[in-house]
């Protein structure tokens, strides 16, 4: 994909992996990369899910403080932070299942790139912050809004407020994690995660999150009624007519999808 950034395809898995040693901060360079990386694994049909990976010894330590600043408050408000969020929502975007692949650290920026996958597996070893508060800013690539909506309200402030480091047990106790392991088997367990979603109807699972994300920002009715749209629509699809009528014929959880 790029020099900072790589997508690697492994049939229907693809990892986006950071490769900006040794901490992999989010520079504006990476951003643009990552926002790409992003749009190719979305677009691409044969990619049906995606682990997002910062190698074995740290996922992301937040944004490059030396690069943030320099820049002034009409550079940012201009371009700076619109930069940061558009690359952000194209990754929370994809259509597809993605899982974050935790080792080290998942600092500031880092912890809001995980906040955009489905899942986050997590290991032993590591930790999570927004530690935005000491540099005196605050989240500015969703964490105000993502970790409030995964964690709860005043969890998020505890750790916007104080910016304090959260261990792999507390992560996993307050839901920041869905499952910790030993820090070698950090990428693997993602991987067989992607794996088990990879042959399920790609159409449905994109039609699913759709309407968990945006049913979750809505009130019940508004929720209710994106849900019975996609639900529908699903009706026009290849999978929808393969799924109902190899569960008529064979019986559930027997089906191949097409994707189409």
């Amino acid at each position: 994909m790029g020099d900072l950034v790589a997508v690697e395809i492994d049939g229907a898995m693809a990892t986006i992996r950071l490769d900006r040693p040794p901490m992999n901060a989010l520079s504006a360079a990476v951003q643009d990369e990552l926002g790409a990386a992003a749009r190719q694994v979305s677009r691409d049909p044969a990619v049906r899910a995606v682990v997002l990976y910062g190698g074995p010894r740290v996922f992301a330590a937040g944004a490059d403080v030396k690069e943030m600043a320099g820049l002034g408050y009409a550079q940012m408000a201009a371009t700076g932070s619109r930069r940061l969020q558009d690359t952000f929502s194209a990754v929370a975007r994809i259509g597809k299942p993605v899982i974050a692949a935790i080792t080290g650290y998942a600092l500031g920026g880092g912890l809001e790139l995980a906040l955009c996958a489905d899942f986050r597996v997590i290991g032993q070893a590591a930790k999570l912050g927004q530690p935005e508060i000491l540099l005196g800013i605050i989240p500015g690539a969703g964490g105000t809004q993502r970790l409030p909506r995964l964690i709860g309200p005043a969890r998020a402030k505890d750790l916007i407020y104080s910016g304090r480091f959260v261990d792999s047990a507390e992560a996993l106790a307050i839901g920041l994690a869905d499952r910790v392991v030993a820090d070698a088997e950090v990428y693997r367990t993602a991987c067989e995660m992607a794996a088990s979603y990879s042959g399920g109807p790609a159409i449905a699972l994109r039609a699913a999150k759709e309407a968990i994300d945006r049913g979750i920002e809505a009130d019940l009715d508004t929720g209710l009624e994106i849900e019975r749209l996609n639900f529908a629509g699903l009706f026009a699809t290849d999978d929808a007519r393969a799924g109902l009528n190899s569960f008529l014929e064979n019986g559930p959880g027997k089906a191949t999808f097409s994707g189409t």
